[in-house]
């Protein structure tokens, strides 16, 4: 019969199939495969959506450079046409955008480099094969 000073989970081998085993341990593997490929999915949501942060960005600062040469542009006009008087107020105007665009230039390379590339999960995936290995060899 059983051994009274088995623990439970040693009863419960004993009294279970090697087939319920096997099918109990294959619905274990199935589980943690699905939880890894869901961990994997979110992880790289997460990269994605650094990557787009950092995307707009560097977008708002190409912009705020095509605002810098515009006015840049109008001043240069306006400065030659009347040598002082109105072109020095689309200077300063294009000056404030060339900041503008330095400023977001500098935040959108900030949040690019802090997009990782793969993410942690895949490690973690890789690693369960071995570790059902080692379990078995320890058998």
């Amino acid at each position: 019969m059983s051994d009274p000073s088995a623990t439970p989970s040693e009863q419960k081998a004993a009294n279970t199939s090697l087939g319920d085993l096997l099918s109990e341990v294959s619905r274990d593997i199935s589980t943690l495969f699905r939880q890894e490929v869901e961990l994997a999915k979110a992880e790289l949501k997460q990269s994605a959506s650094r990557a787009g942060k950092g995307a707009g960005l560097m977008g708002a600062a190409g912009y705020a450079g095509l605002m810098a040469v515009f006015f840049l542009s109008i001043a240069l006009w306006w400065g030659l046409g009347h040598l002082i008087d109105n072109g020095w107020s689309a200077v300063v105007v294009a000056v404030i955008w060339a900041i503008i665009g330095a400023i977001l230039f500098a935040s959108g390379r900030k949040s690019l480099k802090e997009v990782q590339g793969m993410p942690r999960t895949v490690d973690s995936v890789k690693k369960i094969p071995d570790t059902l290995k080692k379990n078995e060899e320890n058998r």
